[in-house]
């Protein structure tokens, strides 16, 4: 069994910056392909960033166009976790953050919250102007 438990989140000013960290246990087959995704009062969840294993150590990373440039997803293979980097946070950022795994998941799915068996409990993220 995989579990996720987030960190990091908090409130932050406009143009600021936060890192999140998802610790993950279990078995690394069932996590494979990782992602953030979050979700905001009264809207859906929406993908931030995937990751997927592309060798023991390195992996391959991909970001939606509403935060490419702006977050960047590393991972600490000595410590089993994964980072997101948010830098100039707007207002339209926060959300609830989370964490998802899954054994694997197709390239053109991998946006979709559906395709991930795995997550963490969140971790709240504010951005005020």
């Amino acid at each position: 069994q995989v579990q996720l438990v987030e960190s990091g989140g908090g409130s932050v000013q406009v143009g600021g910056s936060l890192r999140l960290s998802c610790a993950a246990s279990g078995p690394t087959s069932l996590r494979e392909y990782m992602a953030w995704f979050r979700q905001a009062p009264g809207k859906e969840r929406e993908g931030v960033g995937t990751s997927y294993r592309t060798g023991l150590y390195s992996w391959e990373a991909d970001y939606a166009d509403s935060v490419k440039g702006r977050f960047t997803i590393s991972h600490d293979n000595t410590k089993n976790t994964l980072y997101l980097q948010m830098n100039s946070l707007k207002p339209e950022d926060s959300a609830m953050y989370y964490c998802a795994a899954d054994p694997r998941v197709s390239g053109s799915r991998r946006y979709l919250p559906t395709e991930y068996t795995y997550w963490g409990q969140g971790t709240q993220v504010t951005v005020s102007s």
